[in-house]
């Protein structure tokens, strides 16, 4: 329901606002304010993605929690989508998102809001005395498929 709201709702919302924009300064000087948005905010969007990536690769180097970069410059992104999109509501949430306060908010708020949960394989010798390591394993096998006539270096994979 919240989708069709948004892909309904936002498009009439830009429409009214060109009409009252325009109407009070004219169609020209409203093209111009919705190109050049668009050009600002893609400067900035640049910027602040370049800014983002060094503090991933710097959390990377130092052995940090690369997860706030990550969200940053997702974030960013959905900032250079919305500001490459014409409209000025669009443009106004898109300006918002390349301030770092408002990032760190939506971060913090969508964290609040997610439950994470970790995954992992258990030991199959649990109770057992783990193997020492310089000994070695006992097993058993069976050759399934011995193959007489191939040629020393012939690996199988590549039969002529």
């Amino acid at each position: 329901m919240w989708l069709f709201l948004i892909f309904v709702g936002v498009p009439i919302l830009e429409i009214a606002l060109f009409i009252q924009v325009g109407g009070a300064i004219g169609v020209w000087p409203t093209l111009a304010i919705v190109i050049l948005t668009a050009l600002a905010g893609t400067v900035l969007m640049r910027l602040q993605g370049l800014h983002a990536l060094s503090r991933l690769k710097q959390s990377l180097a130092t052995g940090g929690d690369p997860v706030g970069p990550i969200a940053h410059g997702a974030l960013i992104l959905v900032a250079g989508v919305l500001l490459l999109t014409p409209g000025f509501f669009t443009d106004a949430v898109g300006l918002s998102l390349l301030v770092p306060p408002v990032r760190e908010t939506l971060i913090r708020w969508g964290a609040s809001r997610v439950t994470v949960q970790a995954a992992g394989f258990a030991s199959a010798s649990k109770g057992r005395r783990p193997q020492d390591p310089g000994r070695p394993i006992e097993t058993e096998y069976e050759v399934l498929d011995d193959d007489h006539d191939a040629r020393p270096g012939d690996s199988g994979w590549t039969r002529r």
